[in-house]
């Protein structure tokens, strides 16, 4: 994961070099259409969440997010004027494939954002676009997640309505450059954090906006694929039900904040929490680069993978390896 994570920059810029003629040409696609399904599982299923909220706060295009299997037996979908965007890691990913089949019997236009070139998604799908992040051994996603959000981002805001879409599209052009620095400047206040928490069983994340798929990554895929930690993601907004009858002293909360009108949420949950004397860990773009707050998760989730990186190894864990997912049939 260590030497993932320092290739992330460059994984951005080899897959806009060698898919921006792609990315333009079905961009202008996509404006065509009046319905947007986007389908992914797992960290995939986190890109999709972050990018339909961006898309919510900031146009006018109708986007759904489903997993695959829920995809798959939905009876509802639009087949007359609508497109389906398949985001996977391995483009192997069982009930993200069988939805793919499904579009095509249905003939709703499919595009899949996969990394791996041999894939049956890559090759199944009308369209394909390839993340050049090379092979990624950890499971939890580094690489892989930030070339995939990146293209979502570069697809869909370049079709759509937005308008300050040059400015968003402009900072998604700094973006690899910005997080090269992270890279560099954010270990070890991420390592001393991870030192102080490694005793922690269970954490809360919230976010809210795009930061709450990145809040689902952190949770389902980073603490508990990676850290082996328990892990619960909330919406901002939701943090008065159930959270807020189980916040008490020594309670890890993981708070994403970029400045959204959501976050006023996320800033009474988090004063809340203080008097409460929780283990507040918060994390705000401001602190990070001055971007389009739309693309807050792909500069916050270089120091949250130190953390996650570090909280393994003080734990003994191998964040790169997995005790069931690929090995065992459920």
């Amino acid at each position: 994961m260590y030497d993932e994570i320092l290739e992330q920059s460059q994984a951005i810029k080899r897959t806009f070099q060698n898919e921006k003629e792609k990315l333009d040409q079905l961009s202008s696609e996509i404006s065509e259409f009046q319905k947007i399904y986007l389908i992914g599982c797992g960290s995939s299923l986190s890109t999709v969440y972050t990018i339909k909220s961006a898309l919510n706060m900031a146009t006018n295009l109708d986007v759904d997010v489903f997993t695959g299997y829920e995809y798959f037996y939905n009876k509802k979908l639009d087949d007359k004027n609508a497109i389906a965007i398949f985001t996977s890691q391995s483009g192997e990913t069982a009930d993200t494939l069988a939805s793919i089949r499904k579009s095509k019997e249905n003939n709703i236009l499919t595009i899949a954002v996969v990394n791996e070139k041999n894939s049956s998604m890559y090759k199944e799908a009308d369209f394909s676009i390839l993340t050049h992040a090379g092979h990624e051994k950890a499971i939890l996603g580094t690489k892989t997640y930030v070339t995939q959000l990146s293209v979502l981002y570069y697809l869909l805001f370049s079709a759509s309505d937005y308008d300050k879409k040059e400015e968003l599209l402009a900072d998604l052009n700094r973006i690899p450059d910005i997080i090269e620095d992270l890279v560099k400047n954010t270990e070890e206040e991420n390592k001393k954090l991870a030192l102080e928490f490694k005793d922690e069983e269970i954490f809360y994340c919230m976010g809210s906006g795009p930061n709450y798929g990145l809040a689902y990554k952190l949770s389902m895929t980073m603490f508990m694929e990676g850290a082996l930690k328990h892990a619960c993601p909330l919406y901002s907004g939701e943090f008065r039900h159930g959270l807020i009858e189980r916040v008490e002293k020594g309670v890890s909360i993981i708070f994403l904040e970029a400045g959204y009108d959501g976050d006023l949420l996320t800033d009474r949950s988090i004063e809340f929490s203080n008097n409460l004397d929780t283990k507040n860990i918060i994390f705000s773009l401001k602190d990070y680069g001055d971007i389009n707050n739309l693309l807050a998760p792909l500069l916050l989730v270089i120091p949250l993978e130190w953390f996650i990186y570090y909280l393994s190894h003080f734990n003994n864990e191998d964040p790169g390896s997995t005790r069931h997912i690929g090995k065992v049939r459920y």
